[in-house]
Order: structure tokens, then C-alpha cells, then sequence
């Protein structure tokens, strides 16, 4: 084992861009894309709504699609973006990952087939999964490719009372369709 002096070079980004429908996040994932430079994939899991930026003049950026349909299993996942590393792309979008966690095929579901087995259990069913879950995380912090991922949210919301002691909700923030703990696995 041995110490070296620390160097910022051929640092990889890893970015979630997260919030709600008609937000912005797929056209805020080309223009970082566009910034980066190089070759772009994207992993389209939203049925061709990427190709929509295609040809913008106002975007000026070329880029590849992989239409990614059901089931969205994070073994799936991980083979979408190892392929766009090995075709030689310098980024991938992945548009949305949401679905490997929500969607057809993606993780809660594979949770929910596992209990299925276990009477319902689908705190034990996690046992299964997790070993699933830990590939796509490696994946996605380890492929040598700069990796942007959409995310879906949904809205927060708690109760609170007010000045006259009745209880109310508020809305108290965005919370992405995914694991948590994730945004721990993006810079």
C-alpha cells in the first residue's frame, strides 16, 4: 500500500437532476451533456419523449437514443449503460431513472414478486433485492463514463397546526421515486 499525491484528473460527473413533470430535467440534462462535450447516449425509459430536443436549433446537440422499455430490473440498467460506455459515448443520460426503482420490472416490484414467496414479508424480501440494488449502484458510480440521471419526484407533505390549533398540511418539499440514500451515490 502506498500514498500518492492527490490530482483532479479524468473525474467522472455523476449527476441526479431530479423534480416534477414538465420541470425542465431532460432538457437540463442535454445542455450539461452539451457543456461536457463529446459523444451523448441517452436511456429513454419515457417512450420517446427525449427525441423532442432532436434537431433544437436553440440546443445544437447531437445525440443517440436507446428506447429502454419494461421490465426496467436494474440488471437491465446496468447493461444499458455499460453498452453506451463500450460504443464509446463520453456521456449517458439516463431519462428516468425512476423506473428501475418504481416501474414495471424495477425494484419495489421485484420486492413485492419476492414476499410473494416469503407470506407478504417485504422487509425479508429486501434480502433478495439488495444484492441487485448494489450491482446498479456500482455500476453507476463505477463505469468510466459521465453519467447524468433523471429523476421523478413526488411532493412531501406533513401536518401542522395553526395559530388556532387546528391541524393542516404543508407541503414541505420535493422527494425523488427513489431509494433513499441515493443522492449520496451522485457528486
Amino acid at each position: 500500500m502506498q500514498f500518492r499525491k492527490a490530482e483532479r484528473k479524468k473525474a467522472k460527473l455523476r449527476l441526479a437532476l431530479c423534480g416534477p413533470s414538465g420541470s425542465g430535467k431532460t432538457l437540463t440534462a442535454l445542455k450539461i451533456a452539451k457543456g461536457i462535450g463529446g459523444r451523448v447516449a441517452m436511456i429513454d425509459t419515457e417512450s420517446g419523449s427525449v427525441e423532442l430536443y432532436a434537431d433544437n436549433p436553440n440546443l445544437g446537440l447531437e445525440y443517440d437514443v436507446m428506447q429502454f422499455e419494461p421490465p426496467y430490473t436494474p440488471q437491465r440498467a446496468i447493461e444499458a449503460i455499460q453498452a453506451a460506455h463500450r460504443a464509446g459515448y463520453d456521456v449517458v443520460i439516463f431519462d428516468s431513472l425512476s423506473h428501475v426503482w418504481m416501474g414495471e420490472g424495477g425494484m419495489l416490484e421485484m420486492v413485492d414478486n419476492a414476499a410473494k414467496g416469503m407470506q407478504g414479508n417485504s422487509f425479508a424480501a429486501w434480502k433478495n433485492v439488495r444484492p441487485h440494488e448494489k450491482k446498479f449502484l456500482e455500476a453507476l458510480t463505477r463505469t468510466n463514463i459521465h453519467i447524468i440521471a433523471t429523476m421523478r419526484t413526488k411532493t412531501e407533505w406533513t401536518t401542522e397546526k395553526d395559530a388556532k390549533g387546528k391541524t393542516r398540511p404543508v407541503k414541505v418539499g420535493l422527494k425523488p421515486e427513489q431509494r433513499e440514500g441515493l443522492a449520496y451515490e451522485f457528486t
